[in-house]
């Protein structure tokens, strides 16, 4: 289980990343491709095109940090149709799942409270 602060949020990069990407590469797609700003400290994920392989690139206070993971067999099942946009957020539970190998389209999440955002009112 991944256990983050409640003010850290996890976002999925839709369209497949080349994994010859790095600090750089990544940041760049966080900035570009996503419009999001790299430094606010939240987890940017990225899957290449076979979707066997993940990076999650994050700011950890003074540089940045990717954590990298190849599946010997099988594959991520992420939860988004590409291309129907340019990220999507999903909770830190979500990510410990995904990762975990589950498949987040067809699990059911039971009725919980939510609090609603400023933003949305």
């Amino acid at each position: 289980m991944i256990h983050l602060p409640a003010s850290v949020r996890v976002y999925l990069c839709t369209s497949p990343c080349d994994m010859r990407r790095s600090f750089d590469g990544l940041h760049a797609l966080v900035t570009g491709a996503m419009q999001m700003d790299a430094f606010a400290g939240h987890l940017f994920v990225f899957a290449n095109r076979r979707k066997d392989r993940v990076k999650i690139l994050y700011w950890d206070r003074d540089g940045f940090a990717v954590w990298a993971k190849r599946l010997e067999e099988g594959t991520y099942a992420m939860p988004f149709e590409e291309g129907d946009q340019a990220r999507r957020e999903i909770t830190a539970q979500e990510l410990g799942a995904l990762l975990s190998g589950i498949d987040l389209s067809v699990a059911k999440r039971r009725k919980r409270y939510e609090r609603k955002s400023a933003e949305a009112a």
